[in-house]
């Protein structure tokens, strides 16, 4: 079934304008009772500013006809008290306005972060960091500045000039007809407008989020880019998608400059056409001098709600392509979500059978994968870069499905498997990590939320993360920014530490080491393997002693495992391991253990 959504420039979905509009009316009724409020305050606030205009032409007449002072005082005194009553009824519409604007931001952000959260790994990191960071910061900022702010101010403005044109119509129609037909070039202009902007705008927010992906991509990646010497590299595509930036908000820019001066003019149309009529029927006695003057100054105060409404359509079409972007996220979220009797793993033995993996649209990856995982063992798996050791672990993890093939758990496929039940059986540790804002008891406490203080600082001893320089307040150490920074190996330890709490029932290691020295590496791999003994352990490593303390290793070549076996083995058989082993050990590694 359609959902009517468009793609993002790295695949996430943008919802249809139908999808948007569904969403709004949802968020509208679970308010509903501060909506209304703020409709009947606003037109209360528009009825009471159509006073005075019709007072002003009461004075007029008066005066025309001979009134004394007295009856002008009277009509001037009215006249303040509505204005008085207007500024009061507008006030309390703003108060009511931006409640019901907060209340429904806050809505918006809560739903953006649990549909964040409920994104499949595969779907988040192919989208990028910088597509999300932009929806989740500048997409939902610009849509709560419109519903704390544009909203409710053009909703006043819309009731005003409705109220308008109806009291012009009501003091004659002849005038309220031309002061309508003096409006048309402000219709056109709009309509004109509006045709072009919703692409206009989200052309604007894709070349935005194209553009922060590409600088978190080069700050993430500064040290890479600079041993590699990529710096030309990276800062020709920072500024191809600079000028793809400027490219889009330029066009955005056009299309106001066309606007905005087209209703400048049409603003004085209907004024001038009306004092003109108004002067011919008032000469022929069919309409008095006030009629004519209440007429003037209500399209002359027409120009005020028709401005902010003008002004604010840059403001909606922008925060609507924003709002677009944000509700596109539910589809993704809750598209992949696997049947509820989808049936669990009959136990945690893990199987791969001729499995093929290609990224996108290039070539396999993966070719003919076969491996069986034994209940509890220790597996490494080694090979050269590009082997597909990564790729493999992220099936494994269940972050990716095959082309072909299969890979499951207890007979269940591991890709098809639900978050909350896959995270039971299979986690997967990299070497990137991310530390919380928060102490350390914060950070540790999101693996295991019952944790006690003296099970935390277990895990950490477990990880060799206690020592006191790291830890200068114990676990109520401040971590992250303007606090105690970890950096990354003390990040890494902190994530294994994590895995201990946890105690998952299948671990993958994919170089979760790495940026420990080699003699802490050691010591935390083999100290997860006492705490995990029963557990599967999978480790895709380059250092070759943690294949030497594993109970089998495979050998990948060119997306293959060309080699299976226990470490003696594989040297007795002077293959590609005895290679590796040779030149890793002979390079200066350390010596076996006995």
């Amino acid at each position: 079934m359609s959902t009517g959504a468009g793609r993002g420039p790295r695949g996430l979905p943008v919802a249809g304008p139908s999808v948007t509009f569904r969403a709004a009316l949802r968020l509208v009724r679970l308010d509903g009772r501060a909506f209304a409020a703020m409709i009947v305050l606003n037109a209360l606030a528009a009825a009471a500013g159509l006073v005075a205009p019709w007072l002003l032409g009461r004075i007029v007449d008066e005066v025309v006809a001979g009134g004394g002072a007295a009856v002008v005082d009277r009509l001037a005194l009215a006249i303040l008290g509505f204005a008085v009553a207007q500024l009061l009824l507008v006030r309390w519409a703003g108060y009511v306005g931006h409640r019901f604007g907060e209340r429904t931001l806050a809505r918006i952000r809560e739903e953006f972060t649990d549909r964040t959260l409920a994104l499949p790994a595969r779907v988040a990191e192919r989208a990028g960091t910088g597509d999300l960071l932009t929806r989740g910061t500048t997409d939902v900022a610009l849509v709560g500045a419109t519903l704390r702010d544009a909203g409710p101010e053009v909703l006043i403005a819309a009731v005003q000039a409705l109220f308008i044109l109806g009291a012009v119509f009501a003091l004659d129609p002849l005038l309220g007809t031309c002061g309508v037909v003096g409006l048309l070039g402000i219709w056109f202009a709009a309509r004109w407008y509006l045709r072009r902007a919703p692409g206009a705008y989200l052309a604007e927010g894709d070349a935005n989020s194209a553009l922060a992906q590409q600088l978190a991509d080069t700050a993430r990646g500064a040290r890479t880019v600079e041993a590699l010497g990529l710096q030309e590299r990276r800062i020709a595509a920072c500024r191809v998608a600079i000028e793809e930036c400027r490219r889009t908000r330029t066009r955005t820019l056009s299309l106001r400059s066309v606007l905005f001066p087209a209703i400048d003019v049409s603003y004085v149309v209907p004024v001038a056409g009306v004092l003109l009529l108004g002067g011919v029927l008032e000469a022929r006695g069919a309409v008095s001098v006030g009629a004519v003057v209440a007429a003037a100054v209500y399209l002359r105060q027409l120009s005020q709600p028709l401005d902010t409404i003008l002004q604010r359509l840059e403001q909606l079409q922008s925060s609507g392509a924003s709002f677009a972007r944000v509700e596109g996220l539910a589809p993704a979220a809750h598209g992949h979500v696997p049947p509820p009797a989808s049936p669990g793993p009959a136990d945690d033995r893990i199987e791969v059978r001729d499995v093929r993996f290609a990224y996108d649209d290039g070539g396999d990856v993966l070719r003919g994968v076969d491996l069986t995982v034994r209940l509890g063992e220790r597996l490494a798996v080694v090979g050269p870069s590009g082997a597909g050791k990564t790729t493999l672990g992220r099936l494994l993890a269940g972050l990716d499905a095959p082309r072909t093939g299969s890979v499951t758990v207890g007979r269940v496929p591991v890709a098809g498997l639900d978050a909350e039940r896959l995270r039971r059986h299979v986690v997967l540790v990299t070497q990137e990590h991310h530390v919380f804002l928060g102490t350390v008891r914060d950070n540790l406490r999101i693996a295991a939320p019952d944790a006690t203080d003296a099970e935390l600082r277990a895990a950490l001893a477990v990880v060799g993360a206690d020592r006191a320089e790291w830890l200068p307040d114990g676990l109520d150490t401040d971590l992250g920014h303007g606090a105690h920074r970890p950096d990354g190996a003390r990040a890494q330890q902190l994530a294994l530490a994590r895995v201990v709490l946890a105690d998952p029932h299948t671990l993958i290691l994919d170089e979760a080491t790495a940026l420990l020295d080699p003699g802490t590496a050691r010591h935390t791999e083999r100290a997860l393997a006492s705490v995990l003994e029963g557990r599967t352990v999978i480790a895709v490593a380059h250092r070759l002693q943690t294949a030497h303390d594993a109970d089998r290793v495979a050998v990948m070549e060119g997306g293959r495992i060309t080699e299976l076996g226990t470490h003696d083995e594989l040297v007795a058989a002077g293959g590609a391991y005895a290679a590796l082993w040779r030149s890793w050990h002979g390079g200066g590694g350390p010596a076996p253990a006995p």
